[in-house]
């Protein structure tokens, strides 16, 4: 089975995203995430652009397991046009940085050489070979990305193998060939990869950008030519729109390929990476994205999920656990019955036809009033539990109430809000006051006041996201609204839902559901 190397540029690449940006702590936590789970290459950063990437190389050199370090790399550019390699202060932060692997950029394109950088076309080709020499002198593997490589290529093809060949003659161990601007063919990729590989003597690695949104399949292309590295980022972060994302591209090498890639196993890892590092970033994953969005291997019509319970491949290219990730099952209006027999399984509910035919017609009914199953499991879960007579309150709510007091001192203006709430648990009346920052978070705090000294286990429940949406605007201000609350514990993440002309109400609803969730969860 032939290995295609994977190298990860999100720690410098995939920061140049706009909103995103790493913590010195986030860069040392995910390049060691990287790596242990088997990604051959992991560049940190540019250390000669500012402290935090300096600080990152120093404190990998002295803190990581030396596997770790080994598969840092540092990025760096060619020495400076009229400079000497010993004293470009660029090439000497390179060598301080003391990673094993320095992947160096440099101008491959006529065009870009002539009218950006501005220097002779002799000068750039010194400025590649005097910049790789110096760092082999120092012991060091170099990379050459060859930056512009495609529109360079085919403008003057040439002049681009002649930079390639400069570095080549240097000693660079790899040539990676970069579609900088985004706006290359699969096709293209494909012939000139085919061309250049045939013509040099060392391996060849492909960098992408998604301009086109082609960057996972001009990378695919590349390796088909003959490519043996791929670079990219987690979750396809990058400047512009983004860098090819090394999630689908590492699940296409080995699921669709048969690539060998990364460690054994670590393929199924892929959708915890991927949210990982969204979470790092404080990002919401989307949903629909290949492979390890949690809309993947979503189905909702009623003739999908029919035929996806007789056999997975039906409506399935891969099964979701070859990548970490799940099937779900999604309940709406166009749901059919499979849907619910489907969902009543998941929740442990015999297949009763009469009971599903129930449930059906009870989510169709509360669809039209305006609530919505497919993100908030929990609150289809107690409605199975209601239509089957196997719900059990665990408590019952006498009476809530939110008070919201505007205040003024001095220039500021400022809302207090207070929730009273009076519950009934296992016989006994609690009537417990708190205040919030508003009236979701107040109402929240009241029933962990009333509800915890009965239920400890709901000390591990927290809830992650809160979402209001307008059902009919037409309506102006007297329109319902649908919050949709996600909570988790230490073991899962649900959904709960509300609806009412109240934003109150309808938050309260989705609240009590979620801590009613809980505690069925738990066997209680």
């Amino acid at each position: 089975m032939k290995h295609i190397e994977l190298y990860d540029t999100t720690l410098r690449d995939g920061s140049q995203a706009e909103g995103i940006s790493f913590s010195l702590h986030d860069k040392c936590q995910l390049a060691t995430r990287l790596a242990e789970l088997g990604f051959d290459f992991v560049e940190g950063g540019y250390p000669a652009s500012n402290d935090k990437d300096r600080d990152f190389f120093l404190r990998m050199a002295n803190e990581s397991k030396a596997e770790v370090h080994q598969k840092i790399c540092a990025f760096g550019m060619t020495r400076r046009k009229g400079l000497k390699a010993d004293v470009d202060v660029g090439l000497q932060a390179l060598l301080a940085a003391q990673a094993r692997t320095i992947t160096m950029v440099g101008k491959s394109s006529r065009f870009q050489v002539e009218d950006i950088l501005r220097c002779s076309r002799q000068e750039n080709l010194d400025m590649i070979h005097d910049s790789i020499m110096f760092l082999k002198a120092a012991g060091r593997e170099v990379f050459f990305d060859a930056e512009h490589a495609f529109d360079g290529f085919k403008a003057d093809p040439e002049y681009t193998l002649e930079c390639l060949r400069a570095a080549e003659a240097a000693g660079a161990s790899r040539i990676i060939l970069c579609d900088t601007n985004g706006g290359s063919m699969p096709t293209e990729i494909y012939e000139i990869v085919r061309k250049i590989v045939a013509g040099l003597n060392i391996p060849v690695g492909i960098h992408c950008h998604n301009d086109c949104e082609l960057a996972v399949a001009n990378s695919l292309a590349a390796v088909d030519a003959g490519a043996t590295q791929v670079q990219g980022c987690v979750n396809g972060f990058g400047e512009r729109c983004g860098n090819a994302n090394l999630i689908s591209i590492a699940a296409n090498l080995a699921l669709k390929k048969g690539y060998d890639v990364l460690l054994p196993g670590a393929v199924k890892s892929l959708t915890d990476l991927s949210r990982y590092v969204y979470e790092m970033v404080n990002l919401k994953a989307p949903a629909n994205q290949p492979y390890v969005g949690k809309s993947a291997f979503a189905h909702k019509g009623g003739m999908h999920v029919s035929a996806v319970n007789r056999n997975s491949a039906s409506y399935e290219h891969i099964h979701p656990a070859e990548v970490g990730n799940e099937r779900r099952i999604l309940v709406s209006e166009l749901s059919g019955r499979s849907n619910i027999v489907a969902m009543a399984e998941k929740h442990h509910i015999q297949n009763d036809s009469l009971l599903m035919e129930r449930i059906l017609e009870d989510v169709v009914a509360r669809e039209s009033m305006g609530y919505s199953y497919e993100a908030a499991s929990g609150s289809f879960d107690l409605l199975v539990r209601k239509c089957s007579g196997t719900v059990r309150s665990h408590f019952d709510v006498e009476k809530y109430h939110v008070n919201m007091i505007g205040r003024n001192k001095g220039d500021e203006s400022r809302i207090n809000t207070e929730a009273i709430v009076k519950l009934r648990v296992a016989g006994e009346t609690f009537y417990e006051v708190a205040d919030g920052d508003g009236p979701v978070n107040a109402l929240d705090s009241a029933l962990r006041k009333a509800l915890i000294p009965h239920y400890p286990s709901l000390k591990k429940l927290q809830l992650l996201d809160y979402k209001v949406r307008v059902i009919n605007s037409e309506a102006g201000t007297a329109a319902g609204v649908r919050v949709i609350i996600e909570s988790k514990d230490e073991t899962s993440t649900w959904g709960t839902v509300g609806v009412s002309e109240n934003v109150v109400e309808a938050s309260w609803i989705a609240l009590t559901d979620s801590f009613e969730y809980k505690l069925f969860k738990d066997g209680i």
